[in-house]
């Protein structure tokens, strides 16, 4: 498999239908903040009808993951994930 950047955008849009799909609503529903922090690492804090619900890397993962198998067509399990903290473009996921 080729290199693949995935963009800060495409990460939140990730997350918002795994949460959605999870949830049982439509992705339209669901506010997402991606975040990092020098000692806890990435993390993301969702918002659906009223609700919050805090997100771990492992979880930002598994959302790539459900995207990778979902929008690109590809099996999940067979790509590697980095995630970034990038100066310029924000957060980013490399597939490998």
């Amino acid at each position: 498999m080729e290199k693949i950047k995935i963009s800060e955008q495409e990460i939140i849009n990730s997350l918002c239908v795994y949460i959605a799909d999870k949830r049982r609503v439509s992705p339209e529903q669901v506010e997402m903040e991606l975040m990092y922090d020098d000692d806890y690492g990435f993390s993301a804090e969702a918002h659906v009808n009223g609700r919050s619900q805090i997100l771990i890397t492992a979880n930002i993962i598994e959302a790539l993951r459900f995207y990778i198998e979902h929008e690109l067509n590809r099996d999940p399990f067979a790509a590697k994930l980095e995630l970034k903290l990038d100066d310029d473009e924000g957060i980013i996921a490399y597939v490998q």
